[in-house]
């Protein structure tokens, strides 16, 4: 009976999973477009998905506490109905030519995203230990659905309110999320006992000092800054370059099937080779999506630099969440896992926001060098673990063959 609760509920998130998804698709494709419609100022073209993540880094501290004390179904529904409100907003703001109306659109929206982060955590909290990393997997192969239907989804309504454009994409979104609540509500995951042994609960600062939460962190906050600093400029950078909204949509729909498909084995090759391993290889693939993404402007390029970043976030940003797991003890989850998500979405909302001025000021090739020094970083922390990790296990052979 317990096997048949987790897996249900695992099934239960990745639909939700999808359908957030299919609502974030319609903001990743015309968030920009938006703001460059919008906006007096072309630099600020990319401010909505900048405030959006912000509102997601700010509210994911909040939401984990608040999860702490009504349980996950009833955090989770809260985030859904910021994702209608949200949508509505939009709608409404783009009808109304309200740039920082629309603004606040996207901030709600970052309410929702904040929360559906935790749909992996919920999907770890079902599962036995041995299908931790399988459970975060299949909870984001919900991108799938989100991949196939979401960017036919978002060109369809784009024109549903005409003349003004995008508007009805959102007004989509909105009626998407509110779908979102019907598996959310189905839910059934018990909320964790307290621990009232606060004797092995340990400080934030001891948990966040330690090798693997800082190379944890790093890769999935460096998974997030990478991908949405590429992926938030690629609509302009077509549009600059020509290319028609159909095209657009089928980039960035082959971007978010490399994000979610690699989910069907990520979990199977974490628990073969390593987390290690697996991290590394993201990071190879960041720096090879750069390459094509440098080698030219054809629809190729867009359409391959996009498939390897996709693949290098669900690389990197999986193995950091298997890792995270590691850092902490159950009296420690709820203070962990929120400074995390704040950090990776601070990191997002750094890479957003940059996007659209380094786009603007000095062309899609600074875009994709942009990442470099972040991805070093990540590259150094994750070697430092590593090398932690080898001391520890030698020290604890020695100990052990110590009559």
């Amino acid at each position: 009976m317990a096997v048949k609760r987790y897996r249900l509920n695992i099934g239960l998130l990745a639909t939700a999973q999808g359908l957030y998804l299919i609502s974030g698709v319609t903001y990743i494709m015309f968030a920009a477009l938006v703001g460059q419609m919008l906006a007096d100022n072309k630099l600020l073209a990319t401010l909505p998905i900048a405030i959006m993540t912000i509102g997601t880094a700010s509210s994911t501290v909040p939401m984990s506490m608040l999860m702490k004390r009504i349980g996950r179904r009833f955090g989770f529904l809260i985030g859904a109905s910021a994702g209608a409100v949200s949508g509505t907003l939009g709608a409404y703001a783009i009808l109304q030519s309200n740039f920082v109306m629309f603004c606040c659109a996207t901030l709600i929206m970052g309410i929702y995203q904040a929360c559906t982060q935790y749909y992996r955590y919920a999907a770890v909290e079902s599962a036995p230990l041995d299908f931790v990393s399988r459970a975060v997997s299949l909870v984001l192969l919900g991108g799938v659905l989100s991949a196939l239907v979401g960017p036919s989804i978002a060109v369809f309504s784009r024109d549903l309110l005409s003349p003004v454009p995008f508007a009805g994409g959102f007004a989509m979104s909105a009626l998407v999320s509110i779908a979102a609540m019907i598996p959310l509500s189905l839910l059934h995951i018990p909320r964790p006992m307290e621990d009232t042994n606060h004797e092995g609960a340990r400080p934030l600062g001891v948990i966040i000092r330690q090798p693997v939460f800082i190379a944890a962190m790093l890769n999935a906050a460096t998974s997030y800054s990478l991908m949405v600093l590429v992926m938030t400029a690629t609509p302009l950078a077509m549009t600059a370059c020509g290319f028609e909204m159909h095209d657009t949509g089928s980039v960035i729909q082959w971007h978010v099937l490399a994000m979610f498909v690699p989910s069907f084995f990520t979990g199977s090759l974490i628990h073969r080779f390593g987390v290690l391993t697996i991290l590394f290889v993201g990071m190879a693939l960041f720096v090879v999506s750069a390459a094509f993404a440098l080698s030219g402007i054809e629809l190729l390029n867009f359409r391959a630099a996009l498939i390897l970043l996709g693949v290098a976030w669900n690389f990197l940003f999986v193995g950091g969440t298997t890792l995270l797991t590691q850092a902490y003890q159950p009296s420690e989850k709820a203070k962990t896992q929120g400074v995390n998500e704040f950090i990776v979405f601070a990191a997002a909302a750094t890479g957003s926001f940059s996007s659209g001025g380094l786009f603007n000021l000095s062309g899609w090739d600074a875009v994709n060098y942009g990442g470099a020094p972040l991805l070093i970083l990540t590259f150094m922390a994750t070697l430092w673990y590593a090398h932690t990790k080898r001391l520890a296990l030698r020290q604890a052979q020695i100990g052990a063959q110590t009559p």
